[in-house]
């Protein structure tokens, strides 16, 4: 264990002095032409700011770690249900990973460097710090998109419900889309995105199944994969579009009202360990608590002369 400190960080040294080098490293033909004064444009020089060397750094070692293919399409899909759709949100997603497996083992090490406790636990303390900084910006992709989820299936009963009002009142369904992203930009920004996407594919000029079967497939919602197949299904036979989406509107509505009896019939059993942990205890301090000072003050006194 006397020489894992030493070697860590002369590995954390000379990869700093490695990326450092990578930073300022200027090709023998740019310093040539700054010499010679042979590049057409003298550009001034802007101070960079240090968050975007900080994103710099990190898609860096985002393009160095190795990837499978596969694994990629996965991240990919999860980043999109998030809601992450930078081009170089692949780069920055696996920099972070080798950011944050390096870094926290060689905090780690350091912070039980110093410690008494034994060396089979520093080594798995370092162990654990390094799996838990090489996923953890898993974990942050998998909460961003089930909180995403959340507030899509929050609100799409709202955004049905407009949906309906539009096209019964004339609109196309093409139209009514766009008319449902605009009015619920700032209600529910991330339903008005996603409908906004699919206005955005039907003008790249994919069919209206593919881009609604895209819709399902991005955000990966239960209820929006319903109203998908309920739309398909009206384009596909032919159905009245206002009378599908009017019954599917009611059924949601009758859903949701089930879904909130479901809670409330719950809330009576979820409350038992609050009331039990925490209320409990205070009303037997303020019942029971002067008692208990009256028998000690008065009745063990007494007890203790007979």
């Amino acid at each position: 264990m006397t020489f894992v400190v030493p070697l860590l960080l002369f590995l954390l040294i000379a990869s700093v002095g490695i990326l450092l080098g990578v930073r300022f490293y200027h090709k023998p033909q740019t310093v040539i032409d700054r010499v010679l004064h042979t590049t057409p444009v003298q550009v001034q020089d802007v101070a960079t700011h240090p968050s975007l060397v900080f994103h710099d750094l990190i898609k860096k070692l985002g393009s160095l770690l190795p990837v499978n293919p596969k694994e990629a399409g996965v991240a990919q899909r999860r980043m999109i249900r998030a809601g992450i759709r930078n081009q170089n949100a692949m780069r920055y997603f696996y920099g972070s990973k080798v950011l944050l497996g390096v870094g926290l083992p060689l905090l780690m090490s350091v912070a039980v460097a110093g410690s008494s406790a034994e060396p089979f636990n520093k080594i798995m303390a370092v162990l654990a710090a390094g799996a838990m900084g090489f996923f953890a910006p898993n974990e942050y992709v998998n909460l961003k998109s089930k909180k995403r989820q959340k507030e899509i299936r929050r609100g799409l009963p709202n955004a049905l419900d407009l949906l309906v009002v539009c096209v019964e009142s004339g609109l196309g369904l093409d139209q009514a889309v766009i008319q449902v992203a605009k009015d619920l930009e700032h209600a529910h920004p991330d339903v008005s995105e996603e409908f906004a996407m699919v206005n955005y594919e039907l003008k790249a000029g994919k069919r209206r199944i593919d881009a609604l079967r895209n819709l399902a497939d991005r955000t990966a919602v239960d209820d929006l994969k319903k109203l998908v197949a309920v739309l398909i299904q009206a384009d596909r036979f032919g159905t009245g579009v206002a009378s599908s989406l009017r019954g599917h509107a009611d059924f949601m509505r009758v859903q949701a009202r089930q879904t909130a009896e479901e809670k409330a019939a719950k809330l009576g059993v979820k409350l038992v360990f609050p009331i039990f942990f925490c209320i409990l205890p205070s009303l037997f301090v303020v019942t029971v608590g002067p008692m208990v000072i009256k028998i000690v003050r008065e009745l063990l006194p007494m007890m203790n002369n007979l």
